[in-house]
């Protein structure tokens, strides 16, 4: 009787298998994939020995204004008022410890992903000459704000092709001293801020480096091809961009004026993470936000599936972007560059305990203050901790 029970448990479980495998085969060969990836091939992650050894100094940095905003991308300082931009479309300003909004570029609702375009997403945030505020929003286009009576004032629409192509993702901007022009991003012209795990899983590269002149009001292309250009950063003496190119985990420097006018090279290849955005240093150098790391040693997802576009295919047929974030180990780090691209120190929080989702690291008055593109606070880390 035995032979003949297990049997019948083999049958039916090789009908179960089959009649679960079949179908799954079956939807993910029928199943859309939203995204068409391209094999990308990315060099083994710098080890992180050194600079850049693991530690858990970000841990340091206390949560400012927590639940009072969400999604600070990005922050500026006039004298000691802040200002970001926040996932529900607002530009506020805090000042003696006040979060007061300021201007809004789009209008509600907001809260869901299907609200996004109409609500408005500002990211890049810069001081101009004369104190006006520059804000790059992700769905509206470069902008103007007076940040005392909050009017707003529209410098490149996105709704305006730009050498034939539309503007999908406006990034960030960095703006020269005498405020006449503006380098700003856009991140891709197929896909949306919302759908940035896509941008980043497909390999697209469709992102470029545009320059605003504030006197003509000429837009011009300066790079193509780019995949995924996000923070943008001018030089102290003005004469290149640095542009993070955050698929390829590298930088990219945009010679601006002097001999090299025109040319570009690269600044830093083969990062220890995907780099957001890029500020000044006090020390002449850089500051570089990065919300994922390539661990080495370690495993990286991100490099185990760049070369394998079918595994990519799968898991988008399958879930959902939301679910996918779920499976990116939380890491922060942010890291300290030299004028020349060389690593100084690195600050760490491994599993993204205190600092979560880091999007930029602002210096102020001895202070790095740690905007991020979905937690619900700003953190403030105080440099002679570290």
């Amino acid at each position: 009787g035995s032979t003949y029970s297990s049997k019948v448990f083999r049958v039916t479980f090789l009908v179960l298998a089959a009649s679960v495998t079949v179908p799954l085969l079956g939807v993910t060969f029928l199943l859309d994939c939203p995204i068409d990836p391209q094999p990308i091939s990315l060099k083994e992650p710098p080890l992180l020995t050194g600079v850049l050894e693991p530690n858990i100094e970000l841990r340091k940095a206390e949560r400012l204004w927590e639940n009072q905003l969400v999604g600070p991308e990005s922050i500026v300082t006039i004298g000691d008022v802040l200002f970001t931009g926040t996932a529900d479309g607002k530009i506020v300003k805090i000042e003696d410890g006040e979060i007061q909004t300021i201007a809004r570029i789009g209008h509600g609702p907001c809260g869901t992903r299907e609200d996004e375009p109409t609500c408005g997403r500002p990211l890049g945030i810069r001081v101009g000459p004369n104190n006006t505020l520059f804000v790059a929003d992700a769905y509206y286009g470069l902008y103007e704000v007076n940040p005392g009576t909050g009017e707003t004032k529209m410098l490149v629409s996105t709704q305006t092709l730009i050498e034939g192509q539309k503007l999908s993702f406006v990034n960030d901007l960095t703006v020269t001293q005498d405020g006449r022009k503006i380098y700003f991003t856009d991140s891709s012209s197929k896909w949306q801020r919302r759908d940035y795990l896509f941008l980043v899983m497909e390999g697209t590269d469709d992102g470029r480096l545009l320059e605003y002149d504030t006197v003509t009001k000429e837009v011009k292309v300066l790079m193509v091809g780019l995949r995924f250009p996000n923070g943008v950063q001018l030089s102290p003496a003005e004469d290149f961009v640095l542009v993070q190119e955050t698929t390829m985990a590298r930088i990219r420097r945009y010679y601006v004026s002097g001999l090299m006018k025109g040319g570009a090279d690269m600044f830093v290849e083969n990062m220890p993470g995907l780099p957001d955005n890029i500020r000044l240093s006090s020390s002449g150098g850089y500051w570089v936000a990065m919300s994922a790391v390539r661990p080495n040693p370690g495993f990286s997802l991100l490099d185990f599936l760049s070369e394998k576009p079918w595994i990519k295919r799968m898991i988008f047929k399958l879930l959902s972007q939301e679910t996918v974030t779920k499976f990116v180990p939380k890491y922060s780090l942010v890291v300290e560059l030299s004028e020349t691209g060389s690593y100084k120190r690195s600050f760490h929080d491994p599993n993204g305990v205190t600092v979560a989702y880091v999007s930029e690291a602002h210096e102020h008055n001895g202070y790095l203050y740690l905007g991020s593109f979905r937690s619900p606070f700003i953190c403030r880390l105080n440099l002679q901790h570290v």
